[in-house]
This record gives structure tokens, C-alpha cells and sequence, in this order.
């Protein structure tokens, strides 16, 4: 994996943005690329805050920075997929997190889908857009899940204290234990 990439410190530790930042660090999540398309073509972006919401009917939550331009394109376009990364796949979720002008060139997407589903993604999840909370700086989308699959024996990308690792299976390693690219 790439090198480890971590926050500066702020100027007075006290700060407590900074503090918030570094506590909720420690809360390890899953790494997802949340895409959609407009009429433009394909938008996405990396992002960690996703959530299942309910089993009935199959729902599922993304917080996105209301000032990004996906945010934007997913309340238009009515849809959007939740592409899980893998272990491998440090590169996407940082291609991702980067402003670019064309986040999918040289991005293999699975054909059978109107929304953009990436080709290496270790599951995803197609949903249509049921509602949009507001969340402070973030909107809550909630999405009804249309379809989703996952490719078996995959181990996820994990972001935790600001760095990227994986799970590795307790059958294969004598139990779950973080590998980080520290």
C-alpha cells in the first residue's frame, strides 16, 4: 500500500475540530466509491460514512459533504451505487478522494449496470434515492437498495487513524487483527 498520509497538527491542540478528528480516527470504517451518472457522464467520490439503515425495506445511508459536486450529482440523478474496495485497492480510494477532471479514466466499470459500478469492487450496492437529510455540513442520503452482490473470500480496505489497512480472515490468520500500510 502507498505511503501513510496524516493530518498536521493544528496550531493549538486544544482545537477541538482537531480533537473530534483525532477521536473519531479511532472509530475504523470500511472504504467505499459512491458513484452516479448525469448527464454529463460519470461522478464519484471516496468515502467512509456508509451504513446499513434498515432491512425492511433494504436501505442504506451515505453522509456526503454537501459542497462536493457528487452530492450535487446524486440528488439529480435519483441514483447512485456504493462500490466496497478491497485490500488492494488503496489506489482507487485515493484516485477518488482527489479532484480531477475525469475520475474514471482508465476506471474498468461492469457493463450490466446503468449506475457506474466498478469491475474490482468486493461488493456494491445500486440504490435509488429515497431521501436527503441534512447533516450539519454533510447531506444524508438514504438509498433504497435495488441490487447487490459481493465477490466471496475478499478481505476489505479499512481506514483507521487516518491510514489505510485491512482485516485479515481469523480462519486464515488465527483471528481478526488490522494490518496497517504503517
Amino acid at each position: 500500500m502507498d505511503s501513510v498520509k496524516r493530518l498536521a497538527a493544528p496550531a493549538d491542540p486544544d482545537d477541538g475540530v482537531f480533537r473530534f478528528r483525532q477521536a473519531i480516527s479511532r472509530f475504523s470504517t470500511g472504504v467505499a466509491v459512491i458513484t452516479t451518472r448525469t448527464v454529463d457522464g460519470p461522478a464519484g467520490m471516496t468515502a467512509s460514512a456508509v451504513a446499513s439503515l434498515s432491512m425492511d425495506p433494504l436501505q442504506l445511508l451515505v453522509c456526503i459533504g454537501s459542497n462536493l459536486p457528487t452530492c450535487k450529482a446524486i440528488t439529480e440523478a435519483g441514483s447512485f451505487a456504493v462500490n466496497v474496495l478491497g485490500e488492494d485497492h488503496e489506489h482507487l480510494a485515493r484516485h477518488f478522494a482527489t479532484r480531477r477532471k475525469d475520475k474514471f479514466s482508465g476506471v474498468e466499470l461492469r457493463p450490466d449496470s446503468d449506475v457506474p459500478v466498478l469491475a474490482d469492487a468486493i461488493a456494491h450496492f445500486v440504490c435509488s434515492v429515497a431521501d436527503t437529510l441534512p447533516g450539519g455540513d454533510h447531506t444524508i442520503v438514504v438509498g433504497d437498495v435495488l441490487t447487490c452482490d459481493h465477490v466471496p473470500g475478499t478481505n476489505p480496505l479499512v481506514y483507521f487513524a487516518s491510514a489505510f489497512g485491512t482485516l485479515h480472515d481469523p480462519a486464515a490468520a488465527g483471528g481478526w487483527h488490522f494490518a496497517s500500510a504503517m
